[in-house]
């Protein structure tokens, strides 16, 4: 019986690529470059199952050169990269990784939120440009972060994570923001509070950490009106999605103190980052790190792996989306 032909969309870890090569006839990317619409589009017509990452846009164009893939099996928990509604019409099914990066991502929250109040950014570039003339009273001042108000803007599991970290580790007060409100045992975890407006807890926290999904629904959520009600001491994080942040309108409050500091993993139309952004002292930017740990990729592709398994041997896959 000739093995399901797959295609991985980029480099994946070697332990992951190896099993999957172990009962799949593999293709893999060689350049390890974002795909081209037209390659991902041949890629459908070529393959029993692609592969995709956060870097590729599979739009109702691609889909509907889907003649023979008939699984995305998406690396990565986010799935806003994909047209969910083209792939049902084509019959394509949609999985994704939940779970696995929950930890690795809550982890970079924190370091952003650690960076941004401690100004840790700047303090790297004086000691590597030579400008360090060593300790004094008032060098590089930030802010503390035990004991202050940490507002999460959604509160999956990323969210919570992130919230047992800062309150058990640091003593933090913890406001939430989500259309759902989590159960009565999920709040009582880190005596957290459901604000229920956005606005509400943009005016009370003193730490703001993203982490809704994207889509046209949050497109811009913190924009001009929500950064201008954020405290002047306040600091931004984003872990979740680049366009859920106008960042022009972040670079401008950054640079008028309309906030103190910001930590951003994630942009609009990555991999670029706006000058406005690279130029201030007072942002720590991240290439999209959240769930860059070898644990966590290795995990990942092997949620992929699962699925695929399941789909070939004629079971619903365990993680799908669409």
């Amino acid at each position: 019986m000739a093995r399901a032909k797959i295609l991985l969309t980029r480099a994946w870890p070697k332990a992951v690529e190896a099993e999957l090569a172990s009962r799949y006839d593999v293709a893999t990317n060689p350049t390890d470059a974002p795909m081209s619409p037209a390659a991902l589009a041949q890629a459908m017509r070529e393959h029993d199952a692609v592969c995709p990452t956060v870097t590729d846009k599979i739009d109702a164009d691609v889909l509907a050169a889907a003649e023979r893939a008939k699984i995305l099996g998406n690396f990565g928990v986010g799935f806003e990269h994909i047209d969910l509604e083209a792939a049902r019409a084509k019959g394509v099914l949609v999985t994704n990784t939940p779970d696995v990066l929950t930890d690795a991502t809550a982890d970079i929250a924190l370091l952003l939120m650690l960076a941004a109040a401690r100004r840790a950014g700047e303090g790297e570039r004086m000691v590597r440009a030579n400008r360090w003339k060593g300790w004094a009273p008032t060098q590089l001042m930030g802010v503390q972060v035990t004991g202050k108000t940490l507002g999460l803007v959604g509160y999956g599991r990323i969210a919570q994570a992130t919230a047992k970290r800062a309150h058990h580790g640091f003593g933090m007060r913890i406001l939430y923001h989500d259309p759902v409100r989590a159960p009565a045992d999920v709040e009582a975890e880190t005596a957290a509070t459901h604000c229920a407006t956005l606005g509400e807890l943009l005016a009370e926290a003193d730490f703001v950490s993203l982490h809704c999904p994207g889509g046209p629904e949050t497109h811009h959520l913190i924009g001009r009106d929500a950064l201008a009600r954020m405290k002047p001491t306040a600091v931004l994080v984003n872990t979740a999605r680049g366009p859920v942040v106008e960042q022009q309108a972040l670079a401008e409050a950054l640079k008028a103190g309309g906030i103190a500091a910001a930590g951003l993993d994630v942009y609009e139309g990555e991999p670029a980052v706006p000058d406005a952004l690279k130029a201030l002292e007072n942002v720590v930017l991240l290439p999209h790190l959240g769930s860059a740990t070898i644990e966590t990729r290795e995990a990942m592709g092997m949620r992929v792996v699962a699925n695929l398994d399941a789909f070939f041997a004629g079971d619903p896959p365990p993680d799908r989306v669409a």
